[in-house]
């Protein structure tokens, strides 16, 4: 009868070591995927007007006024093309997982009064 008792005994306590070892795994992994880092990206786009007359403060305006979750404006400056023409250079910081560089710029090409084209100039991951 000792024998047995000791071995169930062991065989609980074997169970009480392995549920203990799975919880402590199972919150170790919550707590790495808590910490995953989001990538990032620096994005640089030259938003091009339809021609001269086109007011760039608006166009900015208009630009800065797009909203996405994960997708930060930074600084801009207007780039002299030729013949009167600048072009807005913006820079933004966006969350890879949130926000689709394709789908910004079809968002930017949308504000037809003001944009003629959107270029990528850099991308680069942070």
């Amino acid at each position: 009868d000792e024998e047995e008792e000791k071995k169930s005994t062991k065989e609980t306590e074997m169970q009480k070591m392995k549920r203990i070892a799975a919880e402590r795994k199972a919150a170790a992994d919550a707590e790495a995927k808590k910490k995953k880092a989001q990538l990032k990206s620096n994005v640089i786009l030259d938003v091009k007007p339809w021609d001269d007359e086109t007011d760039m403060a608006e166009l900015e305006n208009a630009v800065r006024g797009i909203t996405m979750e994960g997708l930060i404006w930074g600084s801009s400056e207007l780039v002299k093309v030729g013949f009167g023409i600048s072009k807005l250079r913006i820079s933004t910081c966006i969350v890879d997982d949130l926000v689709g560089l394709y789908d910004l710029e079809d968002n930017i090409c949308a504000l037809e009064d003001y944009v003629q084209s959107v270029d990528t100039v850099s991308h680069n991951k942070i």
